[in-house]
C-alpha cells in the first residue's frame, strides 16, 4: 500500500527545506513524526503535518481496499522538496536604487509505503569522501 502527499507553495525556501526531508527519509512514518516534532527548523511544522497527511490518505487506501493497516508498519520511502515560484520584491536603497528580495517557495511531497526503504548503493566516489 503506497500513498502520497503534497504540499504547494509553501513559505520556505527549498534548500531549508530539504535538510528537514533529508533526515526523515527511509525513517519508519511514526519515528519520523517524533522527530519533526523536536526538530528546531521552521520546515519541520509543514513536513510534519504532510507526513500525517500521508499517514491519513494510507489508511483511507487501506480501508477503501478492505486490507489490514497498521501504523507502525509504514515507512517514508519518498520525501522530496522541489523549488516553486519565487516571489520578488523590492526593497529601497540609498540613491534612488533598489535591491531585489527574493522570496521562495517550496513544493514538498511525502511518499509512504508499507514496504521497508532499500538501501542505496554508493559509488566510488562517496564512498572515498567518507
Amino acid at each position: 500500500m503506497e500513498a502520497q502527499a503534497q504540499a504547494r507553495f509553501v513559505r520556505v525556501t527549498p534548500m531549508k527545506a530539504r535538510r528537514v526531508v533529508d533526515v526523515i527519509r527511509g525513517q519508519r512514518a511514526v519515528d519520523a513524526l517524533d522527530t519533526l516534532q523536536f526538530a528546531p527548523q521552521k520546515a519541520a511544522v509543514q513536513i510534519r503535518k504532510i507526513v500525517e497527511s500521508a499517514m491519513a490518505n494510507a489508511r483511507f487506501h487501506a480501508d477503501e481496499a478492505g486490507e489490514r493497516f497498521e501504523e507502525e508498519d509504514l515507512y517514508i520511502t519518498e520525501a522530496y522538496a522541489d523549488e516553486g515560484p519565487t516571489m520578488k520584491r523590492i526593497q529601497p536603497r540609498a540613491q534612488g536604487r533598489a535591491n531585489r528580495i527574493m522570496k521562495r517557495t517550496s513544493h514538498i511531497t511525502v511518499v509512504v509505503s508499507d514496504d521497508k526503504p532499500k538501501a542505496k548503493k554508493t559509488t566510488r566516489k562517496q564512498r572515498r569522501a567518507r
